[in-house]
């Protein structure tokens, strides 16, 4: 919602952003300071001595990286948001496999070191990865036989001989599914993810994932800071008493008495229960560690992935670790946050290998959240709707939510180009001196 609210912003519109809490970005803040997190999971008591100052805590409730040549990046250069922030690459990216883990190889290097594979395999998934770069849609002469509209992923493996292993981390850890629907579906989504994942490596080494300094609650702050420049109003701490409907279209939001009239409207499923249904559910755990976790070299910030195939699931285990290097926790300690989607009656059991691989945990806290995806694609009510955050761990999905929601909007794609022309109108002359 900030995101889309500097965009509209940007666009000319003019935008009222009203948040009931008292703090931004609703169900993607950074909570500080600590005492704060304790009485958000109605924790008895007040956090020991041993973890520090509570205002050194910034603890994000939903835990995601920045891919770093996805597409919150290219949102946040092209809106210039990025100057309102600091990114810190994650040391490393580690997969599961038989109960250890391992990183993720990320040059040639290591990838011919990595006990991931043996040798032949890995000669067979160099020649995978280089027919991968190589593969562009708009030229016939790379497909090699493949019908990137046609041939499902499944025989692209088989095409280059990888084994099963092999296909776990490559579809989980670098295209990034969490389940393994994709096998059969067309592979030109998961070659571009892939391709999306090495050359966001590329960038800077040593993972492809950036993070921001004092949390991820900074980049709703930056969108609500752009809004601004352009003449959007943001109010917090404002409760929504209604939403107010003539002729089955929205017209305005009733709040404390007042009425803000409207002609369109964007919100999150919390706003609007009527109109959304559930469509499952994301167990997170956020604990908090003295120590980094054992067989990552002890990085300061990591991500682990658990293929669902490793521990009998349908999908995914994540876990992302960020510790005081990114000014989010007191010196000297570790956040890791455990996710994934909920499939049985025991959701705790299920994030089990995940927190096995944290121990010891000196505080944790467990979140069950709802999913929701609207019923109501605002066609007709001029509402619109975002989806619930997933249990991924980087932003790609929610970014095609934004683009989803503004297409329905302004009845055209989201064009990053379009964006540029605009913001060089604006601050085209001071460049020039």
């Amino acid at each position: 919602e900030c995101i889309l609210s500097g965009i509209m912003s940007v666009n000319g519109k003019k935008v009222l952003h009203m948040d009931r809490n008292s703090y931004y970005g609703g169900e993607s803040a950074s909570i500080t300071p600590l005492e704060d997190l304790y009485k958000r999971f109605n924790l008895p008591g007040t956090p020991p001595e041993s973890m520090g100052r509570g205002r050194d805590w910034n603890v994000d409730l939903i835990p995601k990286f920045l891919m770093a040549n996805g597409q919150l990046v290219k949102m946040l250069l092209y809106t210039e948001v990025t100057r309102y922030l600091d990114f810190k690459v994650i040391e490393g990216s580690f997969v599961y496999k038989g109960g250890k883990i391992y990183k993720v190889p990320s040059t040639e290097a290591e990838a011919l070191a990595s006990s991931l594979m043996g040798l032949f395999e890995k000669r067979r998934f160099r020649k995978f990865l280089v027919y991968v770069a190589n593969f562009d849609e708009n030229d016939p002469r790379t497909f090699e036989g493949v019908d990137p509209k046609k041939t499902t992923m499944r025989d692209v493996y088989k095409k280059f001989d990888l084994g099963q292993d092999v296909i776990d981390f490559t579809g989980h850890a670098l295209a990034l599914y969490r389940t393994d629907d994709y096998l059969d579906q067309p592979c030109q989504e998961t070659i571009n993810r892939i391709k999306l994942y090495s050359e966001s490596l590329a960038r800077y080494g040593k993972s492809p994932y950036l993070y921001p300094l004092y949390g991820l609650g900074e980049l709703p702050q930056g969108f609500a800071r752009l809004s601004a420049i352009y003449g959007g109003t943001y109010m917090l701490n404002k409760p929504i008493e209604d939403i107010v409907i003539e002729d089955g279209k929205v017209v305005g939001v009733k709040s404390e008495g007042e009425v803000a009239l409207c002609k369109q409207l964007i919100c999150d499923p919390s706003y609007v229960s009527d109109r959304v249904t559930k469509v499952g559910q994301v167990i997170r755990v956020i604990c908090i560690l003295s120590h980094p976790i054992k067989n990552t070299n002890d990085a300061n910030s990591c991500q682990i992935i658990i293929p669902q195939n490793q521990v009998n699931r349908k999908s995914d285990i994540y876990v992302c670790m960020i510790s005081s290097a990114h000014n989010v926790a007191a010196q000297g300690k570790y956040i890791a946050i455990a996710s994934t989607t909920v499939e049985t009656a025991d959701p705790e059991k299920e994030i089990k290998p995940a927190l096995d691989l944290l121990e010891p945990i000196e505080q944790k806290f467990v979140s069950i959240s709802d999913l929701f995806a609207p019923t109501d694609l605002g066609t007709e009510s001029q509402i619109f709707i975002s989806r619930t955050y997933d249990a991924t761990t980087h932003f790609e999905t929610t970014c095609d939510d934004i683009k989803d929601i503004y297409k329905r909007m302004m009845g055209s794609d989201f064009d990053f180009e379009e964006m540029k022309r605009k913001k060089n109108d604006i601050y085209g002359e001071e460049e020039q001196q």
